[in-house]
């Protein structure tokens, strides 16, 4: 299987139009078959008014599609804690996802600011 239980993974939903909320999920696998997976995490959502991801502050579980084109999924070191992880915005304009030690994933698309 591409998932393994225990694994954790951030998803970020593509979004389908200008307007829409950027949403993205940090979890790990809870359950997957080979093509979906119930993950348990957190829910980070785009504040257009603080110019930041927001993360909400209760657990959530998500049925993702494994390969679906909506989502980008980055599978996360197992040593890194989903409870630390915050987005940063770097001092070269990049929004990257860290857990204040050693995991930085830049999310940047066209590598320009989000």
């Amino acid at each position: 299987m591409l998932l393994k239980v225990g694994e954790k993974i951030h998803v970020i939903t593509r979004r389908l139009f200008e307007g829409e909320v950027r949403r993205h999920f940090a979890g790990e696998v809870k359950d997957t078959t080979e093509r979906n997976a119930r993950l348990e995490g957190y829910v980070y959502v785009f504040d257009s008014t603080r110019n930041e991801f927001v993360r909400k502050s209760d657990k959530r579980v998500k049925l993702v599609t494994i390969g679906d084109s909506g989502y980008i999924m980055n599978v996360i070191p197992e040593t890194v804690s989903i409870e630390d992880l915050v987005y940063v915005n770097t001092e070269d304009n990049k929004l990257i996802v860290s857990d204040g030690k050693e995991f930085k994933l830049d999310i940047n698309e066209f590598g320009v600011n989000r």
